[in-house]
């Protein structure tokens, strides 16, 4: 997409170019005129008329290939600019992903770190666990 977009952007700047070209050859023709003297002139004109107007027609053409070659290139940097939103979102979402799976690891070793804990524990103090003595309990009859 980016060489795409370089491609249509050294068109543009080619069309500029061939514009700005053509105007400074119609104004260089239209400076050399005004300093001939009247008799020289009229002559020239006449060829300085038909060529202008060959001129201005390949200008205006030009300026249409310029407006569509623009159209192109804006389409071209919404296009680009919605892949780098997409893309950023789907960093976004990869960043979250990676945040959630550590926490799921943190939360399942520190389960894990609880049940040998306690296992351990278990182990360690079974020994020392007091047996119970079975407690009896008086009943009482009561009289109704």
């Amino acid at each position: 997409m980016r060489a795409e977009l370089v491609a249509i952007t050294g068109q543009v700047v080619s069309v500029r170019g061939q514009i700005i070209l053509q105007k400074a050859a119609l104004r260089e023709m239209l400076a050399g005129l005004n300093k001939k003297n009247a008799n020289e002139r009229v002559a020239e004109q006449e060829f300085f008329f038909k060529y202008a107007h060959v001129s201005d027609e390949a200008i205006k053409q030009l300026e249409q290939e310029l407006a569509e070659l623009e159209k192109l290139r804006q389409v071209k940097m919404q296009e680009i600019l919605k892949v780098r939103k997409f893309r950023k979102g789907l960093e976004k979402l990869r960043a979250r992903a990676k945040e959630e799976f550590i926490k799921e690891q943190n939360k399942q070793e520190q389960k894990e770190l609880d049940e040998k804990t306690t296992t351990s524990f278990a182990k360690n103090h079974s020994a020392c666990v007091i047996k119970a003595v079975p407690v009896r309990y008086k009943t009482f009859n009561r009289r109704r």
